[in-house]
């Protein structure tokens, strides 16, 4: 691999990339490892499912990477991403043939909640103008380093300023509450439920109505867009922007262990027994379980992140569906305007159970739906008058039972997956009653399928841990962190596992790239370091 490298990352997932950039950019030389034989760890396309369609992998949509300023700062359209919205940003089928909708224009989301229930549309816009004063503060706090000050003191001054003293109590309101407050029709309680439970979070968590509200407005602001082509667009560009500037990515190298020496992380140990040096720093786009007491021995970490780790928690399963269609999603009530992202859910009731099912760790028997209508967004994933389709929702990591009676044991072998695909294509049918018959294909992937083609995913998880308030900020991985550095000097968490959580935003890679940097420059002046 020539010269030592000043950094080695591991993993090539959208945080390790963009670690990766930043520290590119102030001419580190960096040699990015991953395990997979195709980068981007959970931003990937592929062709699998059948001939002709393109189907994302894992993730899809981005309003966080819109919304972050560390990706728009890369320029990465210089590198070949291009982005592109479908018609409108989200949809919710009701029970009634009508639909809930999400525009990037605030006022027709609002003209279409007051159709639904008169008074909620000035009640949308109301909000919005409320987001207005305080989102920019609040999305800076949670997208930098913890403890995020500037942004912090900004967010503590707007929020009272533009939502009242009642904005003080916003970040730990439930969204069933703040949803209930505001709106008298189910419609706009669902476009903030839905939205929040994009994260594990019930409808009565503490911390889920600020979470619904971000998606929601970003929606408004950023859309939900995607990279034409596929997801793994963003991933090449990300790759050949640092390659542009003198990195190298080099996959099918399963990293084995962190080498360290005398407290400090030196290099890297890989599965076939290489030994790659880092001058400055090792990043690990890793989980934190993978990394403590995994990467890093036991004996090279202080007794109380072992404690730590002993309670640190992941978010549930995933089991994801994906379809080729031979015509669009043959709706019985079409939407107005087609979404690209569709929540299959009746009620904010119907949320409550869903979520108490997973907490009970039951197989629920109505699973919320997120969905994708990606040819409605990018023409360039199946032909045209065809659909490129997916739909996931989660399930317990550890099942007790299955509250659809169908005896799914949550092992999630073929037959696990099978009938509760079928559960799934189910509720899809509620709302498209002739769904089956347009259907060319059909992949499965469960928590087993996930997890083996990215090791992060651990049985099926895809944020790195919960994003319950336990376990976020000075919470995140473990009490006393909060931050990319990790006890041993040199080393540093960039993954979903740190501060700020899942999410495409870049924010753990970018926050650990900066940790190294400025760690680098105390040691050029206190060399004894």
């Amino acid at each position: 691999m020539g010269r030592m490298p000043d950094a080695v990352v591991i993993g090539s997932g959208p945080n390790g990339l963009v670690a990766a950039n930043l520290l590119a950019d102030r001419g580190w030389s960096v040699t990015v490892l991953e395990a997979q034989p195709t980068l981007g760890g959970a931003v990937r396309t592929d062709t699998d499912v059948h001939d002709g369609f393109r189907h994302d992998t894992f993730s899809a949509f981005y309003p966080l990477a819109a919304a972050s300023q560390t990706i728009s700062s890369l320029r990465l359209e210089d590198h070949g991403l291009r982005w592109v919205h479908a018609p409108a940003v989200l949809g919710n089928p009701l029970p009634d043939g009508r639909w809930a909708m999400l525009h990037r224009d605030r006022h027709d989301t609002a003209a279409g909640l007051d159709t639904l229930s008169p008074g909620d549309g000035a009640a949308w816009l109301k909000l919005c103008d409320q987001w207005d004063g305080f989102g920019p503060a609040l999305l800076s706090a949670l997208l930098t380093p913890f403890p995020p000050i500037r942004g912090g003191l900004r967010t503590a001054v707007s929020l009272p300023r533009h939502a009242g003293l009642a904005g003080l109590r916003l970040p730990l309101t439930p969204v069933r509450r703040l949803a209930a407050d505001r709106f008298s029709g189910e419609g706009a309680r669902l476009l903030l439920a839905g939205n929040a439970l994009h994260a594990d979070f019930s409808p009565d968590d503490a911390g889920s109505g600020i979470f619904g509200l971000i998606m929601a407005m970003l929606g408004q602001t950023v859309g939900f867009p995607v990279p034409q082509g596929g997801a793994g667009e963003l991933t090449q560009a990300l790759a050949r922007r640092l390659e542009s500037l003198g990195g190298s990515v080099v996959t099918g190298t399963e990293v084995a262990a962190v080498v360290v020496r005398d407290g400090r992380a030196v290099g890297v140990r890989t599965k076939t027994g290489d030994q790659i040096g880092a001058a400055r720093a090792v990043l690990a786009d890793v989980s934190a379980p993978a990394l403590y007491g995994g990467l890093v021995a036991w004996e090279d970490l202080p007794s109380r992140t072992r404690w730590g780790m002993r309670r640190f928690r992941w978010d549930p399963s995933t089991v994801k569906v994906d379809w080729a269609l031979s015509t669009p999603v043959p709706w019985d009530s079409a939407p107005p305007i087609a979404p690209g992202t569709v929540h299959v859910t009746h009620s904010v009731a119907e949320l409550s159970t869903f979520a108490s099912q997973m907490k009970g760790h039951t197989i629920p028997s109505h699973p919320l739906l997120l969905m994708g209508q990606m040819t409605t967004v990018d023409a360039s994933r199946s032909a045209a008058g065809t659909e490129s389709l997916w739909a996931y929702t989660h399930v317990p990591q550890d099942t007790h039972s299955d509250a659809g009676g169908d005896g799914i044991r949550g092992v999630w072998d073929h037959s696990d997956l099978e009938r509760f695909a079928d559960r799934m294509q189910a509720r899809v049918e509620r709302f498209a009653p002739d769904f089956a018959s347009r259907i060319m294909a059909r992949r499965v992937l469960g928590p087993r399928e996930l997890q083996r083609s990215d090791a992060n995913l651990h049985g099926g998880a895809i944020n790195g841990g919960t994003a319950g308030l336990g376990q976020e900020l000075v919470l995140r991985p473990v009490p006393g962190l909060g931050r990319a550095e990790t006890p041993v000097r040199g080393l540093y968490l960039a993954s979903a596992s740190a501060h700020p959580g899942g999410g495409v935003h870049g924010a753990p890679g970018a926050n650990a790239a900066r940790a190294a940097l400025a760690h680098a420059r105390v040691r050029r002046w206190i060399p004894w370091r």
